[in-house]
């Protein structure tokens, strides 16, 4: 089971150039795994270990400036749970 849910907001620093198209490859990254994923309107939540999770934000990271971003800022955030937490259940009350 699970133990943390992240989102991620990821901007790379890209001038004059199509941000959503960065946007596409991050989330492109997280396709590539077995992680549980939903899309938002300004940011992607994960659900997985922790430091499965974690990897996947360096990977995201790294795609960018493989990409031509000189920087990238990852606004991050973390539920830990060592006995399991999953994105249901902290939305089923409104679904």
């Amino acid at each position: 089971m699970a133990n943390a849910l992240l989102s991620i907001q990821i901007i790379p620093k890209v001038d004059d150039q199509d941000l959503y198209s960065y946007v596409d490859e991050a989330i492109a990254v997280i396709e590539a795994t077995n992680v549980k994923y939903s899309v938002h309107p300004l940011e992607t939540t994960m659900e997985g270990e922790l430091s499965e999770l974690l990897q996947i934000v360096k990977k995201m990271n790294e795609k960018m400036s493989s990409l031509g971003a000189p920087s990238v800022i990852s606004q991050v955030k973390i539920a830990y749970r060592p006995e399991g937490i999953t994105m249901d259940e902290l939305v089923e009350k409104y679904e």
